[in-house]
């Protein structure tokens, strides 16, 4: 019986192994290998033209040059992380808002499955175009003279255009917001709709406020879903240049336009050293995320 046993073991674990193959191919080829060169490409040398398969710290050096000396004072790059960071902070905070507020309504305020599939594809609406158009529709309505400023006008609320609403840290945010919140609401709203309504009512039975009801109940419950949609929507934010590019009118630096700058310059191996410097950063950050809940039993 024990060699039976031993067999339909060994067997198991072989068919699991032969389901996981091509996906942990598929992870090999297309993750791991291109994360590999990346970390390699960033220890190599390079000049004005050419890269020099060599080992060089220089990517790194170079990107934090002159930190050391201008303490207590931050350098330029560690300003522009910060910046990143907060940009990012902002963009998470705004998106779990607004993202729990959308699941909470449709996990427990609209009781038709049908429904609840309904309003859920309507989040999806913003993903029907790309990302490009969905920023440059907020120029219209953001600009000197678009549709904000002249109502404001018009209504006697600003006596001249508001600066700030287009082409700044404003108009990052909010395009990103206006992106990435989708991110953030189906991963609560999947966490949510798994939740016992029997719960719910049990809570109110016993007197509990509707305040102590979410506190004790659906936050501790639903954060499986905050915590996968907080790394959908920091991972995403973190790497992102183009929404930075477009809604700050190249005026506002993030990690993610250092690296663009650098592979402009054609200086590829400082752009893998500042690759796998956010990649430091961002892993940092999901790591203290997964602390919070086991993520793989989500999955």
């Amino acid at each position: 019986m024990s060699i039976a046993r031993t067999l339909n073991d060994a067997r198991s674990e072989l068919v699991a192994w032969l389901q996981a193959g091509p996906m942990m191919l598929v992870f090999g080829l297309f993750f791991l290998l291109p994360l590999a060169l990346v970390i390699i490409v960033s220890f190599w040398d390079y000049n004005e033209y050419e890269i020099i398969p060599r080992f060089s710290a220089r990517g790194y050096t170079e990107t934090f040059e002159g930190c050391l000396t201008e303490l207590p004072n931050l350098c330029t790059i560690l300003k522009t992380y910060l910046k990143t960071l907060k940009l990012c902070f902002l963009v998470w905070a705004i998106t779990l808002t607004i993202g729990f507020t959308v699941a909470y309504f449709l996990a427990f305020h609209v009781r038709s499955t049908t429904w609840q599939i309904v309003l859920s594809l309507l989040c999806t609406i913003p993903f029907w175009t790309s990302n490009v158009i969905r920023m440059i529709a907020w120029i219209p309505l953001l600009g000197r003279n678009g549709l904000v400023n002249s109502g404001l006008q018009k209504a006697g609320v600003i006596d001249k255009p508001l600066e700030w609403l287009l082409f700044s840290e404003f108009a990052v945010v909010l395009a990103l917001v206006h992106l990435f919140t989708f991110f953030m609401v189906v991963p609560i709203f999947n966490s949510m709709i798994r939740i016992d309504k029997r719960l719910i009512e049990a809570a109110y039975d016993a007197g509990a406020t509707g305040w102590q009801t979410l506190r004790d109940i659906v936050i501790p419950l639903a954060k499986p879903g905050i915590v996968i949609g907080s790394i959908f929507v920091i991972t995403i934010v973190m790497g992102d240049f183009i929404t930075v590019g477009v809604m700050g009118g190249q005026q506002i630096a993030s990690a993610g336009k250092i690296i663009e700058v650098r592979l402009n310059a054609l200086h590829f191996p400082a752009a893998a050293a500042n690759a796998v410097i956010l990649l430091g950063f961002t892993f940092l950050i999901i790591a203290s995320l997964s602390r919070l809940v086991d993520v793989r039993k989500e999955l």
